[in-house]
């Protein structure tokens, strides 16, 4: 027996819209009795963190807000499935249509073909509770094959969405392939084919093969001309007026030239015109706002030095790099977690950039820097796009480093030493973009969305309905010398809402029900076709070095 998925035109990742398509290849060696071969469509994140010890002083900023998930030191996880479809390729019309009583059909020995396919959506299905309370159980609860079989059951499982239901949610994009936190946080998408063989001794057949997946982009902001900056100011230290060549004394010299020359030293301050004016400057750093950067683009940073004061001294750009900051939020349960991450994306420590016109030029002049050194270096392909789901988050800031000097050291026994001194400009916010752009039609869908859909990554989980209480019959108010000694009547509940009311964060009055922003309607991008129209490449995302490779998460968590 072998298994095998072949996918059609396999890129080298998946976006959404796209349809995953291919065949699952069976070879048989002899005649097998299968009751139902099912393939599904997955994506999960998951996080595993380790519950702080309460009376550890060096782990506050680790505890948990709420109170413990768990005994100190014990790892909790929490398995988001953010992407979950599930489709039955056998038996198909011709072997539905035959009566069989043990629920299972024979294969002949062979290589047998079924095709599937499916088409990735844009947002996430864990926070749908209509589509997460379809799925759970064996069988005739929500599985396959439950036509027969022993017992009644097909004995596919599916996952149980119940557990997903009791969870946090946000209602976003689907988040890209992700990889490097092991035993801590990943997020992967594979395709898996479960083939049931009924029977009490005989083990249902499974393979799985992983891939990758990079989102589109949202729709980008218009371009406004305006600006984001970074800016820092900087006057060196005033120089000490250089020694002076002055003639001997003579023993024989008269009285008036030694008053002369005593005189002349005693006029050298530092307020006279000998003493150099110490040069000031003003280094900016700007991005278009809003800033958006691009995986596998460069920076469209612009670099201006600006001058201060009236000094004709000439500074210098003798180093510039340019890092990349990610930092990535981990969330298990009511634990948090956060990782950095640094991307080098310039670095040059040989250079001799003039940083002003000349010394003639008037103050507040400015002068941009040659932008030859980050036009031509990308965003490496480790780099994934920022992103928000239920349990991980990715942000972005940019962080500069300039090496400016005042002077050039001087060959000879005396000599000028230079000032070197070096500016940090920092941006504390940037948005990094996959460069995928969305069919037209779904931006605009996006953009006439009135009703977006409500987030729920703060809402915690709900009670289940009251068997004695009606939804929409309100408690009336009775008379109050009727029911003294009684316990005063319940408030009125909003019919749309017939749960308990949910469970409170501690210090939190109100339930935070914020409308999320507006997201692609799903709706639509059912009938439109993938950004991709097969001549448009697609950008290198390395995220997950090996798809295929083993989960690093927990085993016992998983």
């Amino acid at each position: 027996m072998s298994i095998r998925i072949a996918l059609d035109e396999r890129p080298e990742f998946y976006t959404n819209l796209d349809y995953v398509q291919g065949r699952i290849i069976l070879g048989l060696h002899r005649s097998e009795q299968v009751g139902s071969i099912v393939v599904k469509l997955e994506g999960e994140s998951i996080t595993a963190l380790q519950v702080p010890n309460p009376y550890d002083t060096e782990s506050l900023s680790q505890r948990p807000l709420g109170p413990m998930p768990g005994p100190p030191g014990s790892v909790v996880s929490e398995n988001h499935k953010l992407l979950y479809k599930v489709q039955q390729v056998f038996p198909d019309e011709y072997h539905s249509s035959s009566s069989n009583p043990y629920g299972a059909f024979p294969l002949q020995p062979g290589e047998h073909e079924f095709p599937f396919k499916f088409k990735v959506p844009i947002n996430n299905a864990c926070s749908d509770p209509n589509a997460m309370s379809k799925f759970g159980g064996l069988g005739g609860v929500g599985g396959f094959g439950s036509g027969g079989g022993l017992f009644g059951m097909g004995g596919v499982r599916v996952m149980d969405g119940s557990k997903q239901l009791l969870l946090r949610h946000v209602t976003r994009t689907l988040p890209p392939s992700l990889t490097g936190y092991p035993m801590e946080a990943e997020i992967r998408y594979y395709i898996k084919v479960t083939i049931q063989r009924p029977g009490f001794l005989k083990e249902n057949w499974r393979y799985q093969i992983g891939y990758k997946f990079l989102p589109i982009e949202p729709p980008r902001p218009a371009r406004t001309g305006q600006e984001a900056f970074a800016r820092r100011p900087f006057t060196f230290m005033p120089r000490s007026p250089a020694p002076q060549s002055r003639r001997k004394g003579s023993f024989f010299a008269k009285k008036g030239d030694r008053a002369e020359t005593s005189k002349s030293d005693d006029t050298s301050t530092p307020d006279s015109p000998d003493v150099a004016t110490a040069p000031s400057i003003e280094m900016s750093a700007r991005l278009p706002y809003p800033s958006v950067l691009t995986c596998n683009k460069p920076v469209p940073l612009r670099l201006i030095a600006k001058k201060l004061v009236n000094c004709p001294e000439q500074l210098n750009l003798v180093s510039f790099q340019l890092d990349l900051i990610g930092i990535t939020e981990v969330r298990s349960h009511n634990i948090y977690n956060k990782k950095m991450n640094r991307w080098v994306i310039v670095s040059n420590t040989d250079l001799s950039i003039p940083l002003t016109a000349g010394p003639d030029v008037a103050v507040g002049s400015e002068l941009a820097v040659p932008d030859t050194l980050w036009k031509d270096k990308p965003l490496p392909n480790t780099v994934a796009p920022s992103f928000v789901t239920c349990n991980l988050s990715r942000k972005y800031e940019l962080e500069l480093k300039l090496g400016v000097c005042w002077g050039k050291a001087k060959s000879g026994f005396i000599s000028n030493h230079p000032q070197t001194i070096y500016l940090p400009l920092h941006f504390a916010s940037v948005e990094v973009f996959s460069g995928i752009t969305p069919p037209a039609e779904l931006v605009e869908a996006a953009r006439n969305h009135t009703k977006p859909g409500r987030v729920t990554l703060n809402i915690p989980p709900r009670l289940p309905v009251r068997v004695n209480s009606s939804p929409n019959s309100p408690i009336q108010p009775q008379n109050q010398n009727q029911n003294q000694g009684q316990r005063p009547p319940m408030p009125h509940r909003p019919p749309q809402d017939p749960l308990y009311p949910p469970q409170l964060q501690p210090g939190q009055t109100v339930p935070p029900y914020d409308d999320a922003p507006p997201s692609y309607d799903e709706a639509v991008a059912e009938n439109l076709s993938g950004p991709f129209d097969g001549m448009q490449s697609r950008p290198a995302y390395s995220g997950v070095t090996n798809e295929n490779a083993p989960s690093q998460m927990p085993a016992e968590k998983r």
